[in-house]
């Protein structure tokens, strides 16, 4: 199958008959990419406290909350959620804000998913 050219014209070959050949590019669009927000553990933050900013930045649950805050204690830092990356940034700085107003040395991190 031989395709001829896009004609301008709209010239028609045979009465009745259009051979005008119309294309449609279409861009296939990417996800942006997603970014893991980590809560890391200190000797010094309170639990409670850690509670409170997953409950209040992040929207958990208390039990959803304080499961988290068990397994940045335990591990050294959990995966608190994930987000793309204004969402991230803005989560990040939120919370590193929110500990330093209240003196904790609490430390949120992000990195690519």
């Amino acid at each position: 199958m031989t395709m001829r050219p896009l004609q301008m014209s709209g010239k028609k070959d045979a009465p009745g008959e259009d051979t005008s050949i119309l294309t449609k590019t279409r861009s296939k669009t990417q996800r942006p990419p997603l970014y893991k927000v980590l809560l890391l553990n200190d000797d010094y933050t309170p639990m409670e406290f850690v509670v409170h900013v997953l409950e209040r930045f992040f929207g958990l649950s208390h039990a959803q909350a304080f499961e988290i805050m068990l397994t940045v204690h335990k591990k050294g830092l959990a995966v608190v959620g994930v987000f793309s990356f204004e969402v991230a940034e803005t989560k990040v700085a939120q919370v590193m804000d929110f500990a330093r107003r209240h003196q904790h040395p609490l430390q949120c991190t992000m990195e690519k998913e």
